[in-house]
């Protein structure tokens, strides 16, 4: 049982030292992440071309540190994540990790929401986040 126990704080503490360790990359000012497309209410039908746009910085795959530079995140019917830690791979957290600037996302009939994210070379967001505003597309 006590060594049940000093396993336990051991690993607790390994995490909290991973977490503390975790410095965010520095966004220029005035960087600006938004879509080209869709708009902001548009009505689609699915395959539904995203297109993101980028002001203010350059795009690099996941992997590569480059002051001013990052690669996308596609955050789908979902909130943001923490800010502060990288950003899950999922359904909703779609990462676009070779430098893509568009993609092609099939989606089920209804409404949905999609914000983007920039992270940096291991998927954290920069400080201040670059992200988009979050909009609102009817699929038919």
């Amino acid at each position: 049982m006590k060594r049940l126990f000093i396993a336990a704080a051991l690993a607790v503490g390994v995490a909290a030292i991973a977490a503390a360790q975790i410095k965010r990359t520095p966004s220029p000012a005035g960087a600006e992440l938004y879509f080209i497309a869709p708009v902001d209410g548009a009505t689609v039908t699915s395959p539904i071309t995203v297109k993101f746009g980028l002001k203010g910085m350059g795009v690099v795959p996941a992997g590569i540190a480059f002051d001013g530079a990052g690669h996308h995140h596609l955050v789908v019917d979902a909130d943001l994540p923490p800010l502060d830690k990288p950003i899950p791979a999922d359904a909703n957290h779609v990462h676009f990790g070779k430098g893509q600037t568009e993609t092609t996302l099939e989606l089920k009939p209804g409404k949905h929401t999609l914000q983007l994210l920039l992270g940096d070379q291991i998927h954290v967001p920069h400080d201040p986040a670059v992200v988009s505003k979050k909009i609102t597309i009817t699929v038919k």
